[in-house]
């Protein structure tokens, strides 16, 4: 019988049969790592949450057209201090031009008003006063000189600008005093009239008052105007008020009374440019801003693009003296194991976070320029993490340098170095790949629990724990939920992904774990 009728089917196609080499499908060790990687689905459901935060942190960065560190304004109303109130109930002296009446003269005064006694001496100087009205006192030296006036009410000038002269001043109080309704002063005829006013002609140019404003702030003009809607405000107990001013802008104003120093405290609304802090979600800032008016939505992507380098560059800092260190061990073994080892061990004592802890607070106290504090942060993790994977290496390298491969290395005359990092360390990679994907969420949620807590990335940049540490209390975590929530759902879907991958690469590499 021929080839062609033993392979020949009924259907005219042809068969092969059981022992037949064609049947056989051989693929490699990795493509067969890589089957059954893609078998397990939890594992690829891991995958799919590792790109779609790469390509989120990475390429979001890129197309997103704020920086990391833009800052946006907006126009609000901002109350802010304006003026000081206080109804004036105590005597308040105001000297003659020329003249000066310190405050010992002062309390002197005081002392002999309250004794009853209307002469009063300092330092071989005599002086006396007279009553000229109802809370009014003239104070003379020996000689007759008038040297001030004491008084509780106060003359203010009509404009808010510039002071009355004494002599209107005196002449002022003493016919408010007596109320009379005209003075002369300086030459010029004055009238007063019921409200307290201070008429040159038809022209006011003054009023009498116990309110005392005091502008907060240089260079505030208080008019009449504003005085006189002011103290009816405070008589009244309005709490606030409205007020148009000579520029036609109307503002609203707040009265608090502080009962204690027995000042009214008036705060003036006003249209602020400031930062656009806590703005809530639109469609320019989907995720809103933070307390320093940044976009969330860039702050979170370029957030995530430090955090995964810092735990990529974290774990390539612990491999490559993990694989170094652990290599020499597991290979030379006597002395130079023990000695490695208990390197191990002082590293595995070593209180991690404390250290950490101490540096961070050290490089605030220096201020240390952020990028600068990045590399720092980096290097520090990755030489307090090293000792777990040295221990690794060191224990695969110990059971394979037994093995014939190895043996057959030593025949051929192969050097030291190429032994291990060419033959037993690629060995080692399975297991390797399996502890620095299981390492990285860690490496991720160290870092963000260092920035949360002040000690790791600094600002302008960001990072996914610095973004949650900006919830410094139960009010913006309650009320603005779009500033931490998405952060944390971001190294959530971070850290499991890894943890997913670590555990569909480790069943990978060793189907026998799933038994």
């Amino acid at each position: 019988m021929s080839e062609e009728i033993k392979n020949a089917a009924p259907g005219g196609e042809e068969q092969y049969s059981l022992n037949d080499d064609r049947r056989v499908k051989v693929l490699s060790p990795g493509a067969l790592v890589v089957k059954r990687f893609f078998r397990n689905r939890l594992a690829v459901v891991g995958l799919v949450m590792l790109i779609v935060m790469f390509v989120f942190s990475f390429l979001g960065g890129v197309l997103i057209p704020y920086g990391q560190d833009e800052q946006f304004y907006t126009y609000t109303y901002l109350e802010k201090e304006y003026v000081g109130v206080t109804q004036n109930n105590d005597l308040r002296y105001t000297a003659a031009e020329g003249q000066e009446f310190p405050t010992i003269l002062q309390a002197q005064f005081l002392l002999a008003l309250g004794k009853g006694e209307t002469e009063f001496s300092y330092q071989d100087a005599a002086y006396s006063y007279e009553e000229e009205g109802t809370d009014l006192y003239a104070i003379r030296t020996a000689d007759g000189t008038l040297l001030a006036i004491a008084c509780k009410d106060i003359v203010n000038a009509a404009d808010g600008t510039e002071e009355p002269a004494f002599a209107l001043k005196h002449e002022a109080l003493k016919t408010y005093a007596a109320g009379g309704t005209s003075f002369q002063a300086d030459g010029a005829d004055y009238t007063l009239d019921a409200d307290g006013n201070i008429l040159s002609g038809d022209t006011v140019i003054g009023y009498i008052s116990r309110f005392v404003v005091a502008a907060k702030e240089n260079g505030v003009v208080i008019t009449r105007d504003f005085k006189e809607r002011l103290a009816e405000a405070i008589e009244t107990d309005e709490k606030e008020f409205s007020y148009t001013g000579e520029d036609g802008e109307e503002h609203n104003y707040t009265i608090s009374y502080d009962g204690g120093a027995m000042v009214w405290s008036v705060k003036q609304e006003t249209e602020t440019y400031v930062y656009d802090t806590y703005g809530s979600p639109s469609k320019e800032h989907p995720l809103g801003t933070d307390n320093n008016g940044m976009d969330m939505l860039t702050r979170l992507m370029y957030g995530g693009r430090v955090s995964l380098i810092i735990g990529f560059i974290v774990i390539i800092i612990e491999t490559v003296l993990g694989v170094i260190l652990g290599g020499i061990s597991g290979y030379f073994g006597g002395w130079v194991d023990n000695l490695i080892m208990r390197l191990v061990d002082i590293f595995y004592c070593i209180p991690s976070m404390p250290i950490i802890i101490i540096l961070g607070a050290a490089m605030d106290n220096m201020n240390v320029d952020p990028q600068l504090r990045m590399l720092y942060l980096m290097l520090i993790l990755g030489v307090l993490g090293w000792a777990g994977i040295a221990r690794l290496v060191r224990g695969q390298i110990l059971s394979l340098r037994e093995q014939e491969f190895m043996t057959a290395t030593e025949a051929c005359g192969i050097r030291v170095s190429r032994r291990i990092f060419k033959h037993l360390i690629p060995n080692v990679m399975p297991q390797l790949i399996v502890s620095c994907t299981m390492g990285l969420g860690s490496v991720i949620l160290t870092e963000a629990t260092l920035s949360f807590l002040g000690l790791g990335v600094k600002f302008p940049f960001a990072s996914w724990g610095n973004i949650i540490s900006d919830v410094n209390n139960s009010y913006v975590m309650t009320t603005f939920w779009f500033i931490w929530i998405p952060a944390g759902i971001c190294l959530l879907i971070t850290v499991l992904g890894f943890n997913f991958v670590g555990d569909g690469l480790r069943d990978a590499f060793d189907p026998k774990m799933k038994r």
